[in-house]
């Protein structure tokens, strides 16, 4: 006979999950391990001529890139002398100013970060990160997307998001000729919600930079690198090409994070034996030597493979860390789903939604997660209530606010007719008022009539061919009846022209001041410093609609 209590355990949802025990020699270990090198630096001339144990003779393209670029040469021999357990105290202490920690952490190695943080705990590191936060107020970022490729409802879901709080919105596709009207779509939609959304479409990289030039996104973050050669070589990349692609978008006023996570060199095979933790500090060192602003990490799409190991969790929370410690804008993931575990996917994202991260997800999705073109996310729409009791319940700012039926419905209603103009006055298919109607009241694309995808296609190709731009957008929305619509996107193209908001963790405001952590910089200091939610931001937070008002009993 079996133990009825094991026999309900095993009907929980976690042992639907797959795990497996270390195995380093393969990758298969989070931190801590054995394989990977010990901390070192020599310098020579100002030149640095040994890495991690690695003469430069024997540099791969990553030490090179790294030794470089990456390094604050003038501090690191002080900074490589100090005590790993010293610098861990450093960061956890609220005594030290942040300032003061970044010219220790931007000075060392990848290998000396990797055995700092494994000397930290989970809360440790949590009050690491309250401090080491690039900007002073934390932010959030959506997944917008539907099967459908449906772009009225792309819109009208983005502004809803908008008004829920996200600042940052990503859509992709489901077939690549899409993309044009995806990208429009969200970018439309998400300035009808609130006005300075900044969004991007991510696509193959040659195109995404195309609509980027056009005018159709203002900022792209899936540009990915990885912790091995081998892995970057399979990609036909180096560190070198992501750098210029990088100024390409720059050169442009495009906001643009580098992608990196624990888990992608030991899915790809070339893990070379070394922890998923010290492969992303080499990541996030390609990423601060490439002059980028920031990174999309925390595994991402590859979570699957830390949580699968012990301490893996951790890792993803110390790789996020480590972003904030190179003066990174960190965008901490909290993405694809991971777990059959209602419990576990909530425990997952409380270590970056406490402390507060930049953007503490970079993929919520806005829709239920049978539209979501990414794989699913760890949250979605359904769960819009949950995560805003959470900050409540802890009073925490977690990005969000609940929001009531009407006014999601007129946001939704507006968004959806804003497409409806914009292609007619373009000259696109016909966005009927069918379709207007759908998109105001629908949950997901199930709720939605199908379109001729065909048509779409080739409308979309011509649109390409004549070189329509985000100004055509705008004059058309303008003749159609919507110029406040039409400012909100001439307003974006004005930002992206004077590039301010290239600076590290930039956002907008609704009066569009470019907030970021230069002139928001985060200088929490103990109790009472750093960000502190205000008044009226507490009132928007505690306020959820079904709330019991005693007056009214």
């Amino acid at each position: 006979m079996r133990s009825k209590r094991f026999e309900a355990l095993d009907e929980r949802p976690v042992k639907k999950d797959g795990f497996v025990k270390e195995w380093p020699e393969v990758g298969l270990i989070a931190m801590n391990s054995e394989g990977d090198p010990v901390p070192s630096i020599t310098i020579e001339n100002g030149v640095i001529t040994e890495l991690d144990g690695k003469k430069r003779e024997d540099f791969d393209m990553l030490d090179q890139f790294i030794a470089d670029y990456a390094i604050n040469v003038e501090n690191a021999e002080e900074a490589m002398a100090m005590d790993s357990l010293d610098i861990a105290r450093m960061m956890v202490d609220f005594n030290v100013p942040r300032e003061e920690v970044i010219k220790v952490t931007t000075a060392v190695t990848p290998a000396k970060m990797t055995e700092v943080l494994g000397k930290m705990t989970v809360l440790e590191m949590m009050m690491a990160q309250t401090k080491m936060r690039a900007r002073l107020m934390p932010s959030n970022q959506c997944h917008v997307t539907n099967v459908k490729d449906n772009m009225t409802q792309i819109a009208a879901d983005a502004a809803e998001a908008a008004i829920r709080g996200f600042d940052e919105m990503e859509t992709t596709v489901g077939v690549a000729r899409y993309a044009p009207f995806n990208a429009m779509a969200i970018m439309v939609g998400s300035n009808v919600g609130r006005p300075g959304i900044l969004t991007q479409c991510a696509v193959e990289e040659a195109t995404e930079l195309d609509l980027g030039m056009r005018g159709y996104t203002a900022y792209a973050e899936t540009i990915s690198v990885y912790g091995t050669e081998p892995v970057f070589m399979d990609g036909d990349d180096t560190p070198y090409s992501k750098a210029f692609l990088a100024s390409s978008y720059a050169s442009r006023g495009l906001k643009m994070r580098f992608t990196s996570g624990s888990g992608s060199e030991v899915q790809m095979g070339y893990a070379e034996g070394k922890s998923m933790l010290y492969l992303e500090a080499r990541c996030l060192y390609v990423t601060k030597g490439a002059g980028v602003q920031g990174t999309q990490n925390g595994s991402v799409s590859c979570v699957g493979v830390p949580a699968g190991v012990p301490g893996g969790i951790r890792e993803i929370l110390a790789e996020n860390l480590l972003a904030a410690c190179l003066d990174l804008e960190c965008a901490s993931s909290n993405d694809q789903t991971f777990t059959h575990s209602d419990l576990r996917r909530v425990a997952r994202s409380l270590m970056q939604m406490v402390p507060g991260t930049d953007y503490i997800c970079s993929g919520y999705s806005a829709t239920p997660n049978y539209d979501n073109m990414f794989a699913g996310s760890n949250w979605d729409a359904e769960d819009y209530d949950d995560w805003n009791v959470i900050q409540r319940d802890l009073k925490i700012d977690g990005g969000l606010q609940p929001v009531d039926e009407e006014s999601v419905v007129q946001a939704r209603a507006k968004a959806a007719r804003a497409m409806q103009v914009l292609f007619r006055e373009l000259g696109l298919p016909e966005i009927t008022d069918e379709e207007v109607e759908a998109a105001t009241y629908a949950n997901g694309s199930q709720d939605m009539p199908d379109r001729d995808v065909a048509a779409d296609l080739k409308a979309a190709d011509e649109m390409l061919a004549r070189g329509v731009t985000a100004i055509d957008f705008i004059q058309a929305l303008d003749r159609g009846g919507m110029p406040d619509v039409a400012r909100s996107l001439y307003n974006i193209l004005v930002t992206k022209a004077a590039g301010d908001y290239l600076h590290t963790a930039s956002k907008l405001s609704d009066d569009w001041e470019v907030i970021s952590a230069v002139n928001y910089p985060n200088n929490y200091s103990g109790p009472t410093t750093g960000y502190q939610i205000s008044d009226e931001r507490w009132q928007e937070i505690q306020d959820i609609p079904w709330a019991v008002d005693p007056e009214s009993i």
